[in-house]
């Protein structure tokens, strides 16, 4: 990491020494409706985060009619990906204008993982900067994408090996983003502690010295919190 390396995200700025910048994943847990998503917001600005993400796609464009579950199904009832998308695909651009403003009003900043390019377009007048999520890590259309709009990327890396990480990531530089975070994450649904493979942190400090590398959580909370502390421990 090069001293005094600093960074903005958002309305914060982030450096080497700072506390963590804090992203509060609501993603679709909102269940399409805009009183629970603003209700969930209020709980993450009170709980100290510094962002709240969201998630914009349609099912249509993401998922096959036949796709399966990836998660734990005695959690997730449904069993198809394309079911479960469908079901909580019903935000369009005007009701994330409305949360942008109401992220705004309570000083929070607003963010939502585009799953497609159409998206991108939309999101780019409301997002300071964009999050890839770790299933489009090799999608090169929609990096492509997202890279000319300049913004910063902050890219998770859950299932990719080192070549595709490092593929992303230059073809993101290559195609036009000057700042690129890099997240360690894994795509276990919930992760189990023993799992999270936490020192991996430290390899992508390695292999990116110059950029700032976090860490996305897919444990399930305890009151200990174990998998964040180590994680901005190891340097996320």
């Amino acid at each position: 990491m090069k001293k005094n390396k600093r960074l903005k995200l958002g309305s914060h700025i982030i450096s080497e020494n700072s506390f963590p910048y804090i992203i509060a994943e609501i993603g679709v847990n909102h269940e399409c409706s805009i009183n629970l998503a603003k209700k969930m917001i209020r709980q993450a600005k009170k709980s100290g985060a510094h962002a709240v993400k969201f998630q914009s796609y349609k099912a249509d464009k993401i998922a096959s009619k036949n796709s399966p579950s990836y998660w734990d199904v005695r959690e997730e009832k449904t069993n198809s990906q394309f079911n479960l998308f469908k079901k909580y695909d019903k935000f369009n651009f005007s009701d994330f204008k409305l949360l942008k403003k109401f992220c705004n009003k309570m000083k929070i900043d607003f963010l939502s993982t585009p799953f497609d390019n159409d998206v991108v377009n939309e999101l780019n007048s409301l997002v300071p900067f964009f999050k890839v999520a770790s299933a489009d890590i090799t999608n090169l259309p929609l990096l492509k994408k997202i890279a000319k709009t300049k913004k910063t990327v902050i890219l998770s890396t859950g299932a990719s090996n080192l070549n595709e990480i490092k593929n992303a990531y230059k073809y993101l530089k290559k195609n036009g983003t000057k700042n690129i975070v890099i997240l360690h994450c894994i795509l276990n649904y919930p992760t189990k502690n023993k799992d999270a493979n936490l020192n991996m942190i430290i390899d992508l400090k390695e292999y990116f010295p110059n950029d700032f590398i976090g860490y996305s959580d897919h444990t399930k909370p305890d009151k200990d919190l174990n998998s964040i502390i180590i994680s901005y421990i190891l340097g996320a």
